[in-house]
């Protein structure tokens, strides 16, 4: 695709992710003025539901169609200085880069073995122009990182942390290299043996009724972001294989938000998963 002369301090930035780009560039103190939305739902939506953890930082960003099929007309109209795209956008490249200087973020930094979204944060921040804004975030992160494993001690030394979730008839669970498992890893807490490992995307699909042991572990967070997989949960309390799971013999599955858990990957998403991890280990009784 060729370099790209990009802006030193953007003013008009279009983001073409309603994920975690969008929320890297609100957390570096850039506000898009324009980004898009991850369903044909949240087009009528104020606050998207997979944007809610952003509150009224959103408000007012103009929403140009759908990730999957922006609006180059409404780009156009908006005049931006830089369009950061996600790579699913590459086949448009060429259109949008006549709109205004483009970047793309690539996917797998460095690979798809290693979590990704502190490489992303930092890619992102150095094409804004932030690097100094991106550094005090990170510090900010580590620091609350510490202050948690001292809150935690070593009371869950001897027990493993399950993170898994399920869509309509899709059971999954999320591995050491998806963004909630570098999280449980930077703060030593144990995975089961099913989940200690890496995989494509950072998670494992597909896991049938008759497997649903890979969920288990002393504890489980089951990260669920609509009413679907709201039903999805309800359907599995049900299965006799479910009721044997450690987790939840012992009363300890714990319902989280999908998005901040799972698909956001940035340290504002990671902001919420350590207030849920003090909620459900250190204040529980």
């Amino acid at each position: 695709m060729g370099e790209t002369c990009v802006p030193a301090h953007p003013k008009r930035v279009i983001i073409l992710s309603p994920f975690s780009l969008l929320s890297n560039a609100l957390t570096l103190g850039v506000k898009p003025i324009g980004s898009t939305v991850h369903s044909i739902q949240d087009l009528n939506a104020n606050y998207p539901s997979e944007q809610a953890h952003l509150g009224e930082e959103i408000e007012g960003i103009q929403q140009i169609g759908l990730a999957t099929d922006p609006n180059l007309e409404k780009i156009l109209l908006l005049k931006p200085d830089l369009i950061l795209a996600w790579e699913d956008a590459r086949a448009i490249y060429p259109l949008l880069s006549q709109i205004a200087p483009t970047v793309v973020v690539p996917s797998n930094m460095p690979n798809w073995k290693e979590p990704k979204w502190k490489d992303q944060f930092s890619f992102v921040a150095e094409v804004l122009g932030k690097e100094a804004v991106a550094q005090k975030v990170m510090n900010k992160y580590y620091q609350r990182l510490e202050e948690l494993k001292v809150a935690l001690g070593n009371r869950y030394q001897n027990q493993t942390i399950s993170v898994a979730s399920a869509i309509g008839y899709n059971n999954f669970t999320f591995v050491k290299n998806s963004f909630i498992g570098s999280i449980l890893d930077e703060l030593g807490l144990q995975r089961p043996p099913a989940q200690n490992v890496v995989a494509p995307n950072g998670a494992i699909y597909n896991i049938s009724e008759e497997r649903l042991e890979i969920l288990d572990g002393d504890i489980l967070f089951f990260p669920v972001h609509n009413i679907g997989a709201r039903e999805a949960y309800e359907k599995l309390k049900h299965k006799p294989l479910w009721k044997k799971l450690k987790a939840v013999q012992k009363g300890q599955v714990y319902l989280v938000d999908f998005w901040a858990w799972i698909v956001w990957d940035d340290p504002s998403a990671a902001s919420v998963v350590i207030d849920d991890l003090y909620k459900y280990l250190v204040n529980a009784p």
